[in-house]
């Protein structure tokens, strides 16, 4: 018996092909965002006296958790709710809002619903001071001022375009043969968006929740001109807590800095893959 001759695998060179710029460049982003961060940690780890005139990059001497029960003990919990409540808000109107409309741009082609579109994302090219005074105007007459809804709603406003177009590119990624399956079936426009386009949308949707709950939970001007009383105020507003005119507390100020960060970055976590999906497309591909 003769002996069968295998094929080669196409790709598998190419799959132990080595790219060293590319992984120096990978350490190097690595490197810049790993050092501040460990530069954070280490600090809010360190008394007052001693984080005044330490290297950042050395580890404290005498560590500490002082920093993070002075951060708890003085408002954090109050702020980190307003701070969720408000996240949680704006992901909602968005997400409910985002999704129906990118689902109208994508299956009607015509011309006003394509002029409507292109009219709405005008708004990624407008920044958020250049209507602060109206929506002031707006916010007032609604009688809303210093609440949480006077954060909420201008937020998801101005996170809006920006989600209608990330979902616009995964919608055109769904097939129009699924469509004409379900059209067969005799499915409504409305059952099409609950059983074709939302499960087939999880990665954009995800990728737009992540969006709208960073920019709640980074929102510093909507808060500092639509608030002023203690109830409605967020973490961003909270950090004025430990600048006085005397001068910062550092390592409370990182101590905060830390604790806000872990909510998002646990949000992160839970969704990173369909985040991912979401970059690349339905199915990741």
């Amino acid at each position: 018996m003769s002996p069968h001759k295998t094929a080669p695998a196409k790709g598998r060179s190419r799959a132990k092909r080595s790219n060293p710029v590319a992984g120096v460049a990978s350490f190097v982003w690595l490197l810049i965002v790993i050092i501040p961060i460990y530069a954070m940690i280490t600090t809010s780890l360190a008394g007052p006296e001693e984080a005044a005139g330490r290297n950042a990059l050395e580890p404290p001497k005498n560590p500490t958790l002082d920093n993070y029960g002075l951060v708890l003990e003085s408002g954090f919990p109050h702020y980190l709710l307003n701070t969720v409540l408000a996240a949680l808000g704006v992901v909602a109107i968005v997400v409910v809002l985002s999704v129906p409309l990118s689902y109208v741009a994508v299956r009607n082609r015509g011309f006003w619903s394509g002029g409507a579109f292109r009219l709405f994302l005008l708004g990624v090219a407008i920044p958020a001071q250049a209507v602060v005074v109206p929506l002031y105007l707006m916010i007032t007459k609604l009688e809303i001022y210093d609440s949480l809804w006077a954060i909420v709603l201008p937020t998801a406003a101005f996170a809006m375009p920006v989600s209608v177009l990330i979902l616009t590119g995964t919608l055109r990624d769904i097939s129009e043969e699924s469509y004409e399956a379900m059209s067969l079936d005799g499915a409504s426009p409305t059952r099409m968006l609950f059983q074709l386009v939302i499960p087939l949308s999880k990665g954009g949707i995800s990728t737009v929740v992540i969006y709208s709950a960073l920019q709640a939970w980074n929102g510093f001007l909507f808060p500092l001109i639509f608030t002023q009383s203690e109830e409605p105020r967020v973490l961003t507003l909270g950090l004025y807590n430990y600048v006085s005119q005397f001068g910062v507390n550092i390592p409370a100020l990182l101590a905060s800095v830390v604790l806000s960060g872990v909510p998002i970055f646990v949000v992160y976590l839970v969704a990173r893959r369909a985040l991912v999906s979401g970059m690349m497309g339905v199915g990741g591909k």
